[in-house]
Formats: structure tokens, sequence, C-alpha cells
């Protein structure tokens, strides 16, 4: 059986980032019959990371990063992805 996105989404994250925090927030139920719901259960979702990888990075170049470890994920098989990424504060 598939892993599940959220998990696979998870785990591709904590590998690449080793982050301080991690929430990958399955946003699909509030977005029921809207563009993008493929009926799945796993259309929409909001990452809120924390890694030091993130240290000196523009928020579009977080972004990029975190769109490239997550592959085939967004746009493939997940409709929407808003993503709050930082770096811890010393």
């Amino acid at each position: 059986m598939p892993e599940p996105v959220q998990q696979e989404m998870e785990r591709l994250l904590t590998e690449a980032f080793d982050p301080t925090r991690l929430e990958v927030i399955n946003d699909s139920a509030q977005h029921a019959g809207h563009a993008g719901d493929d009926g799945s259960g796993e259309s929409h979702f909001t990452i809120v990371i924390e890694a030091t990888a993130f240290a000196d990075k523009s928020r579009l170049d977080r972004q990029r990063m975190v769109n490239k470890a997550l592959g085939d994920i967004p746009g493939e098989r997940v409709h929407a992805l808003a993503i709050q990424a930082s770096a811890p504060t010393p």
C-alpha cells in the first residue's frame, strides 16, 4: 500500500532538512468540491518548516528548496501547497 502523501512529505522534508520544526497540515477538507480537489483527501497542504538550511536564504529560495525536496509531489500529486519556511532564530 502506498505511503499517504502527508507522511511522504514529512519523511522527505525530514531527510532533506533535519528541521527543528515541521508541520504538514492537510487543508484538503476546506477545499472539497473546489478546483484541484481530486477526491483523495490529499490535494491541499500547508507546510510550516524551520531549518538551519534556510538561514540567509530569500523566501523564494526557501520555497524552491522545499519544492525540490518534495520531487513530483507539488503540481503532480498535490494541487496546492502553501509553504512557510524559516530559519531558527539565535
